[in-house]
């Protein structure tokens, strides 16, 4: 198998997208993929990317406000989560949180480390650093399923 963490560098938001799309094709039903990184890094256009790999067609706003925004594809479930203005890690427990991580779903989670002690772990961790113009993105496997992606996402992405 191969490292568990690769880096990528991506040029701009449409290669932000198409890694997006490389990581959906590349993470199985049942993954929790946590995205980290400053305002403005591009986790939501991450995310968008992704969702429209895997079947959504319309748009794709940042669910800050909402904490989380729930699609139903016709591939499963996938929940994107903003945790940015979350006040106290055991207000997730009040909205139902554990309903939302299951084995036919994938949870997209920006800002994770607000709901730790909550949070299931992640399978997948991408780390978005702002790099000149573009960004790196470091990528590692926090389990043996995130791993496995890990492994096809390096198969299947070139930037």
């Amino acid at each position: 198998m191969s490292a568990s963490v690769q880096v990528f560098d991506i040029a701009d938001a449409a290669a932000m997208e198409a890694f997006g799309a490389a990581l959906a094709d590349a993470t199985a039903r049942g993954s929790v993929v946590f995205l980290q990184g400053e305002l403005g890094a591009g986790k939501t256009t991450l995310a968008r990317g992704f969702l429209r790999a895997s079947g959504h067609g319309g748009a794709v706003k940042s669910p800050t406000y909402t904490l989380v925004e729930p699609y139903e594809l016709a591939t499963g479930s996938i929940y994107h989560f903003d945790l940015y203005r979350l006040g106290d890690a055991e207000e997730l427990e009040f909205m139902g949180i554990r309903d939302y991580f299951g084995e036919n779903s994938v949870c997209l989670v920006e800002w994770a480390d607000r709901g730790l002690g909550v949070l299931p772990a992640a399978d997948i961790v991408v780390s978005i650093e702002t790099e000149n113009s573009g960004r790196r993105l470091s990528v590692s496997g926090a389990s043996d399923r995130g791993r496995s992606a890990l492994e096809r996402l390096g198969e299947r992405y070139r930037a």
